[in-house]
């Protein structure tokens, strides 16, 4: 199917690390439920009395889904304000947010920094998310510090958790810059990082842990693009797990990494594996794996005994390889947006959208006995529609082969930065358990 010219490859799920495949095209859709139960409901002067109160009290999927019943009470932005702001679309903002510059902002690693290596259009920061009914308020960098104040924050996760983190840092540096600490708690500062706003003793943490649970290389010549590796997938992995206790808030992502060959072990025997091309092996989906990752870290995180902070989970983050695969000359070209008629959440997004979501309503319930939050903070439709917002060929990174285009990560500034409008909008809405 093609759009604009160029071609859409099919999915295929062949991965390396951070890298992935190419997206399907179709028309979106949504139903509209809710017309219907208002005629019903306008039958009646007693039932037009409690048409207010139904409307307050029904959580309805940001997202077309097979399974309706899938994201029923979870907590999303629609429950906090009767205003659907995960469902929309992307509308022109000549001016841009200007929230900050790659000149401006000393966080952004070279691998987002999209500007400084000759992206030749900028029409890609000229874009806001809006619902149809209302507005996603833009970021008050003093508003998040003050509601964050005394407080901590966790990003666990792959290497797009540590993106939206940059963003973060860079939205805040219009008010304040943090202290580094990551070498207090790691030698290893790639991977794990820390920093502290000492004036609002606000503490940011990064925990890189790209499929969530423990792994290891299971491949004789050792890690390579597309070598075996073995996923415990009841055990957590331990570079979160002794220390993302005291943590006030927790923001779990995950994704690209589970598209690559894997042997699966639960209870310390292998059980399985996913694309390791052995036949004395039962073969898995990508699903089994990536639904036993997060209900490991939900379970995990339930039972910290000193971890009373809410869990956030940030949904699966598209690709947006077209003219190709990831390592078969894939790329992103695209400059602006997606509309929704162009795009439909459909195939394997909609799989692992699903497959997380139907976890956090899973840990939700069993949270609740311990006064613990699981929430949904749902960017995969607005992200679905931006295969623009990538860095492409203009990103560069000393562990990524640079005639490999990255269509998996998000250029700094741009449509990421979204993900923290999200994130200051439902931490002033509060957190009340649903």
């Amino acid at each position: 199917m093609k759009h604009g010219g160029n071609t859409l490859i099919t999915p295929r799920t062949d991965s390396y690390k951070s890298q992935a495949i190419g997206l399907p095209n179709a028309k979106y859709t949504q139903t509209n439920n809710t017309y219907k139960k208002g005629i019903l409901l306008a039958l009646t002067l007693l039932l037009l009395t409690t048409i207010p109160l139904c409307i307050n009290n029904s959580t309805t999927s940001p997202l077309p889904s097979p399974n309706s019943n899938i994201t029923s009470g979870l907590k999303t932005l629609e429950d906090e304000d009767q205003c659907q702001i995960l469902s929309g679309s992307w509308i022109p903002y000549p001016d841009g947010p200007g929230y900050y510059t790659n000149e401006t902002c000393n966080f952004i690693i070279d691998q987002q920094n999209c500007m400084k290596f000759g992206r030749p259009d900028a029409e890609f920061m000229k874009w806001r998310w809006k619902h149809e009914d209302c507005e996603l308020p833009l970021f008050d960098s003093a508003q998040f510090l003050e509601l964050v104040r005394g407080t901590s924050l966790a990003f666990l996760g792959d290497s797009v958790g540590g993106n939206q983190m940059q963003s973060l840092l860079c939205l805040l540096s219009n008010v304040t810059y943090p202290e580094d600490i990551s070498r207090k708690y790691s030698t290893n500062t790639d991977y794990s990082k820390r920093y502290v706003y000492h004036d609002y003793n606000f503490t940011m943490a990064y925990f890189w842990a790209p499929y969530l649970v423990k792994s290891r290389d299971a491949d004789l010549n050792g890690h390579g693009l597309n070598s075996l590796t073995s996923l415990y997938l009841d055990e957590p992995d331990e570079r979160w797990e002794t220390e993302v206790e005291n943590f006030d808030y927790v923001i779990v992502s995950g994704g690209q990494w589970f598209f690559r060959p894997l042997i699966y072990y639960e209870n310390g025997r292998v059980i399985g594996c996913h694309k390791c091309g052995r036949d004395d092996m039962k073969s898995f989906l990508t699903y089994y794996g990536y639904k036993k990752a997060f209900r490991t870290v939900f379970r995990t995180l339930r039972n910290l005994k000193n971890y009373k902070g809410v869990t956030f989970l940030r949904t699966f983050s598209p690709s947006h390889f077209e003219n190709g695969v990831w390592n078969e000359e894939g790329n992103c070209p695209r400059t602006r947006p997606f509309s929704k008629e162009e795009m439909k959440l459909d195939g394997y997004t909609l799989e692992m959208y699903l497959t997380q979501v139907e976890e956090l309503k899973a840990a939700e319930k069993k949270g609740m006995k311990r006064g613990l939050e699981f929430r949904l903070m749902d960017t995969t439709e607005a992200m679905l529609l931006r295969p623009d917002g990538h860095p492409n060929f203009y990103g560069h990174s000393p562990h990524r082969n640079m005639t490999i285009a990255d269509c998996v990560h998000w250029c700094l500034p741009g449509p990421i930065d979204t993900w923290n409008e999200i994130l200051l909008y439902m931490l002033k809405s509060g957190h009340k358990t649903s």
